[in-house]
């Protein structure tokens, strides 16, 4: 009780709306020593939080019983993140590498009431720490930061200065929305919403800024296309084995969710085979943009021999939904290379192949029950969302509210942690003030990312795997709760910056009259 008293008292609740404010500071920042101040006010007030908020966890029980190595271990990590940091000042484009590499590792870790660990991305904390010291430190001190970015083109300006802006205001609405957010249940509403700001709104924020700065040039893409593309290989690899040997990694649940059922889903390294999926698919989706382009041969059969890999995966992990998002996203690609006439052609064709596939042999993906069976139970949450949202249509019941309230509301029901479609949360806890600049949000930034597609491949796919991993968050959630949306909007806010071919073509144009006319 005094844990819970202390995580929902006055202090945790300003320090979680100071630190959204903060974030939202490092987004809106006019010059980069404001940026520098908010970053560094970000990286340092949300793991205070985070530390009170898991403070008596097991996890961090050495810290207690050996606080002298806790200290000395701290200045450790300190000496070797400085060290990176160094280097990323160095070397700029290595912080996109080093990003794209710690995306997918997640570290369990207890916090707070949750009877169930919490899987976090420490090894990307440590990355947006490294780089947060290398932005901060230099334009602090006056210097020429390695992440200022270019002067945004008027036409590319307002898109991403409006997706900035509603980026910042649903952090805040978030924040501020969790003071009222209910205070019993283990975690509280409260708790989960503190949770949400420290462990993914705040970083990625921060992540947001560090990327959007990189001089994202046709080599950095393609390393980091090939560094994802043999992570996928690999996760693949391990997946081909838990299916073969029966076994899963992880997570207890899913074994015995795989003695349930006909079928055996793999997770691969990740906790859930849903995430697992999204990975996949956004891979997938990146590398079809190889085949659609103009490419040597042998990238050509380098990358159709990958993607079968990928897809066999995919298959394995049973995520429906990210074959949902898979395959939307392929016809986004597919519009936008050629005639949507054509694209809507063969999607018709890929949707009667697929229900002819299902009718046949419905077991196999299991669509032999019921659309709640099918969804594991996700039919009546959702209406639960629903009736939840008609209470308090404009403001909810706060953020990180929606498993309290639900419970309250159906004490029978078992257990969860969201509606699984990110709009439904949203409207259940927030209501239409959380709704409306979320729908915004969505909306501009496929503007944004669109827009200019049809001459940059490299824009087409940044584009098409967002649509990808947003048509996954309506059937399993975690839309700003995800790194890659970050990621996505961050490298697409940077290319449109760069100026489209023909621009570029005039541009130059310009310079060479120039001199000739002076």
């Amino acid at each position: 009780m005094t844990t819970l008293a202390a995580l929902t008292g006055p202090v945790p609740k300003a320090g979680v709306v100071v630190v959204a404010l903060l974030a939202a500071g490092a987004l809106l920042a006019p010059t980069a020593r404001i940026r520098a101040v908010a970053v560094i006010g970000c990286v340092v007030l949300s793991p205070t939080l985070l530390l009170a908020e898991v403070w008596h966890s097991p996890h961090v029980r050495a810290i207690h019983e050996h606080p002298l190595l806790a200290v000395i271990a701290a200045l450790v990590g300190l000496a070797v993140l400085a060290a990176v940091a160094r280097v990323i000042v160095a070397r700029p484009w290595l912080l996109g590498l080093l990003a794209v590499l710690a995306l997918p590792f997640r570290v369990p870790i207890s916090a707070g009431g949750a009877q169930t660990p919490s899987y976090l991305l420490v090894p990307l904390y440590f990355v947006v720490g490294a780089g947060a010291l290398a932005l901060a430190v230099p334009a602090l001190l006056g210097r020429q930061t390695a992440f200022g970015g270019s002067a945004l083109p008027a036409k590319a300006s307002t898109t991403v200065r409006w997706l900035k802006r509603l980026l910042a205001l649903v952090i805040v609405l978030y924040a501020v929305q969790a003071l009222y957010a209910p205070t019993g249940g283990s975690p509280s509403g409260f708790e989960k919403a503190l949770q949400n700001t420290v462990f993914f709104y705040v970083p990625f924020t921060v992540l947001f800024c560090l990327l959007e700065g990189i001089e994202w040039t046709p080599r950095l893409l393609r390393q980091c296309l090939l560094l994802l593309a043999a992570l996928g290989v690999i996760f693949s690899g391990i997946a081909f084995v838990e299916y073969a040997t029966k076994t899963v990694l992880f997570n207890s649940k899913l074994v015995d969710e795989n003695q349930l059922y006909t079928y055996f889903v793999v997770n691969s390294v990740f906790f859930d085979p849903n995430i697992f999926g999204r990975f996949l698919a956004l891979v997938m989706v990146l590398l079809s943009v190889v085949l659609l382009y103009d490419r040597q041969p042998r990238e050509q059969v380098a990358t159709t021999a990958v993607l079968a890999v990928l897809w066999v995966a995919l298959v394995l992990s049973l995520s429906r939904s990210s074959m949902a998002g898979l395959l939307v996203a392929l016809a986004v690609l597919a519009a936008v290379r050629w005639r949507p006439s054509r694209t809507l052609v063969a999607a018709a064709a890929v949707v009667v192949l697929g229900g002819a596939t299902v009718a046949v042999t419905p077991t196999t993906f299991g669509f032999n029950q019921s659309f709640n069976g099918v969804s594991a139970g996700r039919g009546s949450v959702l209406s639960g969302g629903a009736r939840l949202f008609a209470q308090r249509p404009i403001q909810g019941f706060g953020s990180g509210s929606f498993e309290t309230e639900y419970h309250s509301h159906n004490p029978l029901s078992g257990p969860l942690t969201a509606s699984h479609t990110t709009p439904v949360t949203i409207a259940a806890e927030q209501g239409l003030i959380g709704e409306i600049p979320y729908v915004a949000l969505v909306v501009v930034a496929l503007v944004m990312l669109v827009r200019g597609t049809r001459a940059d491949p490299a824009r087409a796919a940044i584009a098409a795997a967002f649509v990808a991993l947003v048509v996954h968050t309506l059937f399993y959630a975690d839309f700003l709760e995800d790194p890659s949306t970050w990621a996505l909007l961050a490298v697409g806010a940077a290319l449109a910056r760069r100026p489209r071919p023909q621009e570029a073509v005039e541009t130059a144009q310009t310079a060479a009259v120039a001199p000739a006319a002076a």
